[in-house]
């Protein structure tokens, strides 16, 4: 009941277009970019929303709960196509209301006295004056999956306070592969806005961690630049490993004409050594007795 089969977006899917802030066509001018597609779904029902609150003993945000009650989760994608091939590059995601799950803190393993997340918290990252409080795995925090983000970390809605868990106290952090908290943003409206102006782009959440985007990440920003990216990110020291890549040049089509190449004179075998000589001419021009003219 969640999803249908994904169609192509067009203008005759207003409500889409204005649920994607219109970067469908952006993506869609862009080149190289083919099949941006979007799976339609169902609002969630209020008692759905109810039923999470209850369960979850959490009251969730006044934006959030709108968006559900306007699509019960969202995922957009679109890809490239290079030579022949078409390569799945950008990917948008928020949960349904039935797979914001609690973050697991039971162990890891299936083993006896195994670690829990909670053990494996770094008590040393402390907030800072510019980064508030980070998320614990414990009881003093609640956290929800928005996005798993494909596999190179989470979005996570956090309760800072614990259970019972206020709308108020909500923030959206990222969980990176390595278990260290990054903050986005204090709402989640503006969380959303971050993903649809960054297109969706390969580990984008990494710009906003010390470390940053691979350097393959940093191929696809500098071909496909985000709408809000900050460019600094993208310049001196980077400038040493990343190839400034031509999107008109890299989707052009193969198919050239050949042009036969001119035969010239062959070079003796020692010719490469010591200063060039003047140029010879062939024995046919030679005898017309005028020098050739190159």
């Amino acid at each position: 009941m969640e999803e249908t089969p994904p169609p192509l977006l067009g203008s005759n899917k207003p409500h889409l277009e204005k649920l994607t802030l219109g970067v469908t066509r952006i993506l869609e001018s862009s080149p190289g970019v083919t099949e941006v597609t979007i799976i339609e779904k169902a609002p969630a029902e209020r008692h759905m929303i109810s039923s999470w609150e209850q369960k979850n003993n959490c009251v969730l945000p006044e934006d959030l709960k709108n968006f559900y009650l306007m699509t019960n989760g969202f995922h957009m994608t679109w890809n490239v196509k290079l030579d022949e091939h078409t390569i799945p590059l950008g990917s948008m995601a928020i949960n349904s209301i039935s797979k914001l799950t609690q973050l697991n803190q039971s162990s890891l393993y299936s083993l006896p006295n195994a670690p829990t997340l909670a053990d494996l918290e770094d008590d040393t990252q402390e907030a800072s004056e510019n980064q508030p409080e980070k998320p614990h795995f414990d009881s003093r925090s609640v956290i929800f999956e928005l996005d798993p983000c494909n596999g190179n970390g989470k979005v996570c809605l956090v309760y800072k306070r614990g259970k019972p868990a206020l709308a108020q106290d909500t923030e959206i952090w990222f969980l990176d592969r390595a278990l260290y908290w990054h903050f986005l943003t204090d709402t989640f409206t503006a969380y959303y806005r971050l993903l649809i102006t960054h297109l969706g782009l390969p580990q984008w959440q990494y710009a906003f961690t010390s470390y940053g985007i691979s350097p393959q990440a940093k191929q696809w920003f500098n071909m496909y630049k985000p709408i809000t990216y900050n460019t600094n990110l993208l310049t001196e020291e980077t400038d040493s490993f990343v190839n400034k890549l031509d999107p008109s040049k890299v989707f052009k089509s193969k198919n050239k004409t050949l042009i036969p190449k001119k035969k010239g004179s062959v070079q003796p075998a020692g010719g490469q050594k010591g200063p060039a000589g003047p140029p010879s001419t062939s024995r046919s021009s030679s005898g017309s007795g005028n020098p050739v003219r190159k």
